[in-house]
């Protein structure tokens, strides 16, 4: 039981590692992908700046709760498993 439960622990940790990384590196993209657009077409219309400023820092803030929900979910795959009790007994010894 306790081979298992510690197999579970790093199939888990492994899994919210790979999760999170994957999550960091897509927003990471759209965000810079958001930003030179932003930017672009403040370049091209000056005077449209305000508006295409806001959206893009909602948008932004939208790309990084992705991000956030991701670390929810590895955060969750790490601490909150029925197994949890067995891998303590596990690291107290």
């Amino acid at each position: 039981m306790e081979a298992q439960a510690l197999q579970f622990f790093i199939a888990s940790v492994t899994a919210a590692g790979f999760g999170i990384a994957i999550a960091a590196f897509g927003c990471g993209i759209a965000q810079g992908i958001g930003l030179r657009s932003a930017v672009e077409g403040i370049a091209r219309n000056p005077e449209s700046s305000g508006k295409v400023t806001v959206t893009m820092l909602i948008g932004l803030a939208m790309i990084e709760s992705l991000c956030i929900y991701a670390l929810v979910i590895a955060l969750i795959l790490i601490y909150a498993h029925p197994q949890a009790a067995a891998i303590a007994g596990l690291f107290a010894h």
